[in-house]
Order: C-alpha cells, then structure tokens, then sequence
C-alpha cells in the first residue's frame, strides 16, 4: 500500500524560506516608481485597444512613455550613484 502525501503538506513545507528578504523588498521599492510609470503607461495603452485613438489617447500615451522613461532614467542614475565608490575623478 502507498502512503498518500496531502498536498497541503507540500505547499507549506517550504514556506518559511520563501518569503522575500529585506534587501530584495529594497529592491522592489526602489524600482517602484518604474513599477507604476508603467501601470500608467499600460492602463492608457489598454484604452486604445477597442477604438481609434483621439487626440487626447495619443498624448495620453505620449506622457506615460516620458513618464515611463524619466522613471527608468532616474533608477538608473540613482543606483549608478550607489555602485561607484568615491567621488569625481
């Protein structure tokens, strides 16, 4: 006779070492701002998908994009900063 293993079991027996660390919970909230410049971009890109886009939908999109990349450029700045030692050459 085989032993049956409930599911339940399985699932929760790795569960205290699956929750996300404090660095990568950082991590997360750092890239939060690009997070939700996207959400942004893609909630005005969903608008347009059922109709003909109007004057309105394309700058719409056309600001959620500069938002989108303003968000990216300033991550970018933001941890090139943390990863260089020093000051200016």
């Amino acid at each position: 006779m085989n032993p049956i293993v409930t599911v339940q079991d399985a699932v929760t027996a790795f569960a205290d070492f699956m929750e996300p660390t404090d660095a990568e919970l950082d991590a997360i909230e750092q890239e939060m701002p690009v997070i939700l410049a996207d959400v942004d971009l893609l909630d005005a890109q969903i608008i347009t998908l059922d109709r003909t886009p109007t004057e309105v939908d394309e700058r719409r999109i056309r600001r959620a994009r500069r938002r989108a990349l303003a968000a990216r450029v300033a991550l970018v700045n933001r941890t090139a900063g943390m990863s260089l030692p020093g000051g200016a050459a």
